[in-house]
């Protein structure tokens, strides 16, 4: 979840985002470290929104911050747009990094999916923002793959796991390290389509506002 803001004079759309990391695997080291990873991998491509006056460079501004012993009460009576809440932990509930939803502002990483500069965090932000996993998952001959295909698309070998294994074999599918944030994701957030305030700003994403307790981590 994020909010924008339109700023016309400057040519920029800038799409704040806080994210507030709690549980016994969250750190400042690595909150920050996830938020800059986030930031990087949106920002790479120099993104652009075609706005119905002219074209605006799309910035994401991205902070992490750490609340180990997190309050229920942060999460659930939350009214800024901007802030978004994920438990860390070693072992996940699904096993799985996850949102609680396409379009929401909660969820749950597992901490080894956030190591060696994976895409797992830019991937779930997309989701926070409502993007979707696309319907085709078989994108050979398509080159690069967005940040939104998930694991298990059938893709070109150079970004599988195994560039040397058959389509579907073990090894022969995305390997996620592979995804890039594409100017394709940013027109997908149909920024031109939001409810922009006459002081320039719209939301991206809704409250799902769902806290993780301790009791549902595995034990």
């Amino acid at each position: 979840m994020g909010e924008a803001e339109w700023i016309k004079n400057d040519l920029k759309i800038r799409v704040y985002s806080n994210f507030y990391f709690y549980g016994e695997a969250a750190s400042p080291d690595l909150a920050e470290a996830v938020a800059a990873d986030i930031s990087q991998h949106w920002n790479e491509p120099s993104g652009m929104a075609f706005m119905k006056n002219g074209s605006f460079q799309v910035e994401f501004v991205i902070r992490g911050f750490c609340e180990k012993q997190m309050p229920p009460e942060n999460v659930w009576f939350n009214t800024n747009p901007r802030n978004n809440y994920f438990r860390i932990e070693e072992i996940s509930p699904l096993h799985v990094s996850f949102v609680d939803g396409i379009n929401c502002n909660t969820g749950f990483f597992k901490l080894d999916n956030l190591l060696h500069n994976s895409t797992t965090a830019a991937h779930e932000y997309g989701h926070t923002l409502g993007l979707v996993h696309p319907e085709n998952l078989d994108i050979r001959g398509m080159g690069q793959p967005g940040i939104m295909y998930p694991r298990g698309t059938i893709c070109d070998p150079v970004f599988q796991y195994d560039p040397a294994a058959e389509p579907l074999k073990a090894g022969g599918t995305l390997n996620p390290y592979t995804r890039k944030v594409l100017q394709s994701d940013i027109d997908q957030l149909c920024l031109h389509k939001l409810s922009w305030n006459l002081k320039g700003f719209a939301v991206l994403g809704d409250f799902s506002s769902i806290y993780h307790g301790h009791e549902q981590i595995p034990s």
